[in-house]
């Protein structure tokens, strides 16, 4: 997919027929083929400043456009007739198959996002009957949805899915300046002001010899923090609702960050080996609130030693969550076109269906 802005500039003078010219042709390009978006933006702060957004299947696709007779009739009469008028504009391609790359662009973009959620508010019977409480949901929906497009690594999702959650955070400070507690600008100055805090190495004169270093002296100045505001809990600030998982890795990546670790990654095998000794005695006890007692241990102790040799254990078991449900739909839909129940399968019959899947993962 090609990603292309074009930034114009025109004299004052040429702006109208600039906007008139625009919306003649706009929608000729849009339907293009090969086209999937075209916006002509013009910058708030400079009037003579527009910017062409465009977003294209493939570079031949735009290519073809650029070759079509529409393109050849009318870029042509269009360049002629601001060759009438001298220096009534130029034109210059600021970002191509990426991030936008300067300033401006993001600033535009910004004030257009803010500005289309202060008419939703207004005019949408839906946004503005929304509140802190109704969008909390529909927030942790984004979210794993931003971490599934993560897990899979594809770029167009994780784009969309960030517009979504970027929504919810635009929202949410929507509200509160409707309450006249905050607004987004006090969101972001807030944040920098803690990034620029929690980072002295790169804003003061604090040294560091490695990320590790900066994720210890990040929790200690996170704590310090909390012990100015009367919370001195290492451990506090870990929202209760995060699932079992997560939980469990911030609260291994928050003791570590105060000296609470092992000393050897290599130490950690010694722990699982032992609560899983404890946890197949409880097995045999027939203690079922004791067995499971030890089960969270062993889990807890597998985090801790993913955490220590750099394994996500989060992504890990979505993965083979997901590895697990490819090869089930796999005996699932060979069963089926043979006409036979899974329930009247044996386990050897099933196991050959099964390694069948996996050879056709490699």
């Amino acid at each position: 997919m090609i990603n292309r802005i074009v930034k114009m500039v025109f004299r004052k003078e040429n702006i109208k027929d600039f906007i008139h010219f625009t919306a003649e042709i706009k929608e000729i390009i849009k339907k293009s083929e090969g086209c999937l978006h075209l916006n002509i933006l013009q910058d708030k702060n400079k009037p003579e400043v527009f910017f062409t957004y465009s977003c294209w299947k493939s570079e031949s696709d735009l290519n073809n456009y650029r070759n079509s007779d529409f393109f050849k009739n009318i870029w042509p009469k269009t360049k002629e007739w601001f060759a009438e008028k001298p220096m009534a504009w130029s034109t210059q391609s600021v970002h191509r198959d990426g991030s936008i790359n300067s300033m401006p662009e993001k600033i535009t973009a910004f004030e257009r996002i803010l500005e289309i959620m202060d008419e939703l508010r207004d005019k949408c019977p839906w946004d503005k009957e929304q509140t802190n409480k109704t969008l909390r949901s529909l927030t942790l929906e984004e979210a794993y949805e931003l971490a599934d497009a993560v897990l899979e690594n594809n770029t167009d999702n994780i784009k969309k899915e960030l517009g979504d959650l970027f929504l919810h955070i635009i929202f949410y400070s929507k509200i509160a300046e409707e309450k006249l507690d905050f607004d987004i600008a006090d969101v972001i100055n807030s944040l920098a002001d803690k990034l620029i805090y929690r980072h002295p190495h790169v804003f003061g004169d604090a040294e560091v010899t490695d990320k590790n270093q900066v994720a210890e002296n990040w929790e200690e100045l996170k704590l310090k923090e909390k012990q100015n505001g009367n919370n001195n809990s290492v451990l506090g600030g870990i929202p209760e609702s995060l699932p079992a998982v997560i939980k469990a890795v911030r609260i291994q990546q928050k003791a570590r960050g105060v000296g609470f670790d092992w000393e050897e990654k290599e130490q950690v095998w010694d722990k699982v080996k032992e609560e899983l000794s404890e946890f197949e005695k409880e097995l045999k006890s027939g203690n079922i609130k004791k067995t499971e007692e030890e089960l969270g241990d062993v889990m807890f102790a597998l985090i801790n030693a993913a955490r220590l040799y750099g394994i996500d254990p989060e992504s890990a078991l979505e993965r083979t969550n997901r590895k697990f449900i490819k090869r089930f739909n796999y005996l699932e839909e060979k069963t089926l076109k043979l006409g036979i129940s899974l329930k009247d399968m044996s386990l050897d019959d099933m196991e050959k269906i099964w390694q069948e899947a996996k050879k056709d993962e490699k």
